[in-house]
């Protein structure tokens, strides 16, 4: 009798069903944390300091989980080349879970140490979608290989300062991270948006524009690139502003109204609106009108946080062969999702005395939006594909 891998298991089959599970309980499990980190009902040795955590971990924790999923199932749809399965696929996935846990063992274990684990998963993650990408000659996709190297040279920098080793990188390298994450986001955008608008509107053609494409990208850069060595006032804004205007026109090219009728569309456009929105709010932060954490939230929570929420739910479908409908409990969590951002970006600007009133409703916002997915989608990820085919 032929011996079975123990991880022969539907869970283990292609890379967005483990990373999608992990980034649906880390959504709820980090910010559950966060909430009793802020509130100081949870103390406990950290190797990060408070803040830093919070912002590490949703990024990298929950962030690289989802553009694990994603990139694994991604490359092997492009290249025809099987990535990531069974035991290998667990392997990469132990190493994204000791990440996240080995942080709140510092007083046991050596810093050096911890920052390591943390570090190899990038690295891990780029060369596994490289080789077939290189195999195949898709050189035009090693742009997110570059795009997962710039996001761990942005982790470097923050390990580098919680090791002691230099002084004042960790905001650099957040900031780094975080402006890799809305360029490889709108870089993904101009593949896919297209795409699944004409598939699930039979009868739309959206219109693709390469030079709106390389200059919503080339412009978004700009903006983060300014951000990072500190520029400021006028330049600043104008180049938001410029920002604001050509992503607005791209999404216009591949909008139409019946979006509204889809949630798996509409979550995905409203996404995109946060993110012209974190755009619109810099120019008003580069003068000082705002705080800039308001502006910093509505690429992160907003445009992150519903574009990877709407990804998950529209890519686990496509690839365990269901229908591409999302349930009327999705739906929920997709408007649930908007309210937590609602709530921690656009009302504190209009009644900044109830901040703190507006970050708990947006915590309760999120965790509802996260545990319906993962009720929703914790059975399709771990079930085999109604199709029979395997992934």
């Amino acid at each position: 009798m032929k011996n079975q891998n123990i991880f022969h298991y539907p869970l283990f089959a292609l890379g967005f069903r483990p990373f999608f599970m992990l980034a649906g309980l880390s959504g709820l499990i980090l910010i559950l944390l966060w909430n009793a980190i802020f509130k100081g009902t949870f103390v406990t040795e950290n190797y990060y300091t408070s803040p830093y955590w919070h912002a590490h971990e949703m990024l990298l924790g929950y962030g690289g989980a989802v553009i694990a999923g994603f990139l694994l199932t991604a490359v092997k749809n492009w290249t025809s080349k099987q990535t990531l399965t069974g035991d290998k696929l667990a392997s990469l996935c132990l190493i994204w879970l000791y990440g996240r846990i080995v942080p709140f063992y510092a007083d046991l274990l050596p810093d050096m140490l911890i920052a390591l684990i943390d570090l190899m998963f990038l690295p891990l993650l780029a060369y596994q979608i490289t080789k077939p990408i290189i195999e195949t000659k898709q050189y035009h996709n090693l742009i997110f290989t570059v795009l997962l190297l710039l996001l761990t040279f942005g982790n470097m920098l923050v390990h580098c300062e919680m090791l002691g080793l230099k002084p004042n990188t960790a905001w650099f390298g957040l900031h780094l991270i975080v402006g890799t994450i809305i360029v490889l986001i709108l870089v993904m955008a101009g593949r896919v948006f297209p795409f699944f608008t004409e598939r699930g509107l039979i009868g739309t053609l959206a219109i693709r524009n390469p030079q709106l494409d390389n200059l919503s990208i080339a412009s978004a850069a700009l903006v983060f690139g300014l951000q990072l060595f500190g520029v400021s006032g006028t330049f600043l804004a104008i180049t938001s502003l410029l920002a604001v205007i050509i992503n607005s026109a791209r999404v216009a090219g591949w909008y139409v109204q019946k979006i509204w009728y889809v949630p798996l569309l509409w979550i995905l456009y409203v996404g995109y609106g946060w993110i012209i929105l974190g755009f619109a709010l810099t120019t008003l932060s580069a003068y000082s009108l705002i705080q800039p954490s308001l502006s910093l939230h509505a690429f992160t929570l907003g445009g992150i946080g519903t574009l990877t929420l709407g990804m998950m739910a529209r890519v686990a479908l496509g690839h365990t062969g269901r229908a591409l409908r999302a349930s009327n409990t999705i739906a929920i969590a997709f408007v649930l999702i908007n309210v937590a951002a609602f709530f921690r970006i656009v009302l504190p600007i209009a009644l900044p005395n109830w901040y703190e009133t507006f970050i708990y409703a947006s915590t309760l916002a999120w965790l509802a939006a996260f545990s319906l997915f993962v009720f929703v989608y914790g059975p399709v990820l771990t079930s085999a594909r109604i199709d029979g085919k395997e992934g």
